[in-house]
């Protein structure tokens, strides 16, 4: 018959290997997610679902942000998500709620 405090001891063990397997995990996640995820033109026409001269047409007028190096164009896709996102239109909820508030706030 094994000892009890073995198997506990033995046990103890497993779960700090397990702890610092998520631990290592964790932190090259954390390093990963540092840098920018960098698309270029293609990949970001796929992504708008728009055309690629579409997207050289905003470049051109810097319109969407973006970064040149040499020939080649890059995107930050977080950036540009964002910068999408700006850009959406107000339901017909929204406003009727901005307009209540405007007028609660004259009278």
């Amino acid at each position: 018959m094994e000892n009890p405090f073995e198997i506990i001891n033995q046990r103890l063990g497993r779960i700090e290997c397990l702890f610092e397997n998520i631990n290592s995990i964790i932190s090259n996640k954390n390093i990963n997610t540092a840098y920018p995820e960098l698309i270029d033109v293609k990949a970001l026409a796929d992504y708008l679902k728009v055309s690629t001269s579409f997207i050289y047409k905003m470049t051109s007028s810097n319109q969407i942000p973006h970064s040149k190096k040499g020939k080649k164009i890059y995107f930050d896709k977080e950036k540009v998500t964002n910068w999408a996102l700006e850009s959406s239109v107000m339901t017909q909820e929204e406003m009727q709620d901005v307009a209540n508030k405007y007028s609660l706030k004259r009278n």
